[in-house]
């Protein structure tokens, strides 16, 4: 609770829309929902629909008071459903466009892996060769060791 005279937000500057304002609105959407949903009709035909749709837009800050040209501000425009074509073709997103590059990458890479030409797999070939290496010399020494085991038992048994 606020103490020594200062109060909360809640008491600031209220904006009261005036009754002509209302009744305007309410007058609006009674002609709307005369005529099927659709919008009230203009006295000009003629207007684009651009301009309609910066109408039906509400307008933030000081863009109700300035016309602004900026082309970097695209407005929304909806299609319709028969409008849409599935068949062409779809711009990829950033995201999605470095998702499928670092797949392909990947697979490149896969691929002169598999073959040998990486600096990985000629470092794998080689450290599989050494342990081929001394898995022979093993066990050729492993075959003498037993060779000599069953010299020495013939040996003690005649």
């Amino acid at each position: 609770m606020p103490r020594g005279g200062k109060k909360g937000y809640k008491g600031r500057g209220k904006q009261f829309t005036n009754p002509e304002e209302i009744d305007r609105q309410m007058k609006a959407e009674r002609e709307k929902e005369e005529n099927g949903g659709a919008a009230p009709e203009s006295e000009s035909d003629s207007e684009d629909e651009s301009s309609e749709e910066e109408c039906d837009r509400k307008k933030k800050g000081v863009e109700g008071l300035i016309e602004i040209e900026n082309p970097n501000r695209a407005s929304q425009k909806s299609k319709k459903v028969a409008e849409v074509d599935l068949n062409a073709p779809r711009e990829l997103s950033r995201r999605e466009r470095e998702e499928i590059e670092k797949q392909q990458a990947k697979e490149r890479y896969m691929k002169l892996h598999l073959e040998g030409k990486t600096e990985q797999a000629r470092a794998d070939l080689a450290r599989l060769a050494l342990v081929k290496k001394q898995r022979e010399e093993a066990a050729r020494k492993r075959d003498e060791l037993r060779k000599v085991k069953e010299e020495a038992e013939a040996r003690g048994k005649r």
